[in-house]
């Protein structure tokens, strides 16, 4: 650990501190808690985030935890905006780029006023790898406490329903599969308390590989929110912090080659979100790594069968999941191509984690199974590359049907996601089709929205398993039919997606890790030669940074 790194130090120097321990005395400090470690909590507690609901009250577990370590506590508020209710809107393309906002607000905190360690307190979408990305940019101890995973709802389509169900539901409404009285009692009861959502999506994703990577307590990722054991996780959690500031044991010390590659193999074990794909990349590029996340994906895709099955996968949900033996059971199963040797932040290896690790239920095949008896022989998260997709694309077929796996069909091209939602309810897409929704990437959105109501659309109307859809936006974790997202170059910047036209033939092959364009390569450069990009809306702000700043997806739509 390096001097700048070291603010107790600085801290402690009466010629350089007083007016500093003058300012900590006025909030009721002591002299004796000022001369210690101060430790700050980074709280991104809302009433507007169903996951951060909770944050409160563990942010005083952790503060109790702080103190038993022998530490000063501190806490600030970092923003967190919900993707539920930024859904199917203008305020989607504002989720992504939240994310260097929490980093750059982290960083701003603990610099300015030299903290000693940090907790990272979080659950959901981009919050959780914001923060990640924070401390890895700062390289101090950190670790992050999530608020843990909310219940199942009521009985819906065959499972325990989850937020997005009411979604589905909205859908068959106006397909007449249901009535009025029914949708509003999926609405009422779809989320029976709060935490991050019941399904296996991005925000429960980057949980638990928050936890392969070594940056949360062992089985602490899929915790309950209602349970006990969250808030003693929280403690804990407290407690450890204070050992990683005495042991100077830093981020970068635990975010190496080899947990970024641990995480990137869990994720495709399990067929977590898609969003994955963006988030270990700039993760990895803060922490200083050199290694080549996508194509880890692309190595490790056919490589690592898929041993887990969770909704939008199957029927079962996170708490299913938590009681099926969670991540350590993941990462047992997974021995074998895992980097057991990396640290993690109980100050022992993933291997010492495991030999100890105690699970508390029975575990289920139908969830998680092992190595030699996969769902798939292939990992639930796949790279496609070709003449639409040069740059590279993503899908997540652990999500959908094996049949839906080559999918050819006639494109149907909409330029923003309202105007294929407004399509899709309106009855107008037809078996076969395969919906175009571009100038919805990092640059083109702004933003790079979710096509998550598209998705779950199709579902409602019956035909998810019958279309697919293809964008340079992105996907909710919860989305399953056949999707690809993330495409390379995206239209906006002249990507081949822009001169598709209502009618052209594309082929989605998974198994062969292609998306065609099926038109010979002079007709796509002739097309690309009379293109003319959109006019764009004139905008200022947040979003204007953002389109200006932002890489593409290849690099995780980081700012260089």
């Amino acid at each position: 650990m390096n001097e700048v790194n070291q603010p107790t130090i600085y801290r402690t120097k009466p010629t350089e501190m007083s007016l500093g321990k003058s300012l900590y005395m006025s909030m009721g400090f002591s002299a004796e808690e000022i001369a210690k470690p101060i430790i700050g909590i980074a709280n991104s507690w809302t009433n507007l985030v169903s996951g951060h609901y909770n944050l409160r009250q563990v942010a005083e577990y952790i503060r109790n935890g702080i103190y038993r370590g022998d530490c000063t506590a501190v806490e600030f508020g970092v923003i967190a905006a919900c993707d539920g209710l930024a859904n199917g809107h203008e305020g989607m393309k504002y989720i992504l780029p939240s994310r260097e906002l929490i980093t750059a607000s982290i960083e701003t905190q603990v610099r300015a006023h030299a903290l000693d360690g940090i907790v990272l307190l979080a659950s959901c979408d981009k919050i959780v790898p914001g923060m990640l990305m924070a401390a890895a940019r700062l390289d101090i101890p950190a670790i992050l406490v999530n608020g843990g995973p909310m219940l199942g709802g009521i009985e819906f389509d065959g499972r325990e329903a989850d937020g997005t169900s009411a979604d589905e539901a909205y859908a068959m409404y106006v397909d007449g599969k249901i009535n009025k009285e029914q949708l509003e009692s999926i609405e009422r009861n779809a989320c029976f308390g709060c935490g991050s959502c019941s399904f296996f999506g991005t925000a429960n994703t980057m949980c638990c590989l928050t936890e392969v990577l070594g940056m949360s307590l062992p089985g602490s990722a899929l915790l309950p929110a209602v349970s006990g054991a969250r808030m003693e996780a929280a403690y804990r959690s407290g407690k450890k912090i204070c050992e990683l500031v005495k042991n100077r044991v830093t981020t970068r010390d635990i975010i190496t080659d080899g947990s970024i590659r641990n995480a990137v193999r869990a994720c495709i074990a399990m067929s977590g979100s898609t969003n994955a794909v963006l988030h270990l990349p700039a993760i990895a590029r803060e922490a200083d790594l050199t290694i080549d996340v996508l194509r880890e994906f692309e190595i490790s895709g056919d490589l690592i069968p898929q041993i887990c099955r969770v909704n939008p996968a199957s029927k079962w949900n996170m708490i299913d999941f938590w009681k099926a033996g969670g991540v350590p059971r993941v990462l047992s199963n997974l021995a074998n191509f895992i980097d057991e040797s990396v640290m993690t932040c109980t100050g022992r290896t993933i291997k010492e984690n495991l030999e100890t690790y105690v699970y508390e239920f029975p575990d289920n095949p139908e969830l998680i199974r092992t190595i030699d008896d996969p769902f798939d022989t292939e990992g639930g998260i796949a790279v496609l590359r070709g003449n639409l997709s040069p740059g590279a694309a993503v899908t997540k077929p652990g999500a959908f049907a094996k049949e839906m796996q080559v999918f050819r069909g006639k494109a149907v091209c909409f330029n923003s996601e309202e105007e294929a939602n407004v399509a899709i309810l309106a009855g107008q897409i037809e078996p076969g089709n395969v919906i175009v929704i571009r100038y919805e990437g990092p640059k083109g959105g702004p933003g790079m929205r979710e096509m998550y109501k598209a998705m779950k659309y199709l579902y409602g109307m019956g035909l998810n398993t019958s279309t697919a859809l293809i964008t340079d936006g992105r996907f909710s974790g919860t989305n399953n039919g056949c999707f690809v997202g993330h495409i390379c170059p995206e239209a906006a910047e002249g990507g081949t997606l822009a001169i598709v036209r209502d009618g052209d033939i594309i082929e989605i092959d998974i198994p062969e890790r292609k998306l065609t364009l099926c038109l010979d390569d002079r007709e796509i450069a002739e097309r690309l030669s009379s293109w003319v990009p959109p006019k764009k809306e004139i905008r200022r702000g947040w979003l204007q940074v953002f389109s200006e700043m932002a890489s593409s997806v290849e690099e995780g739509v980081i700012f260089k």
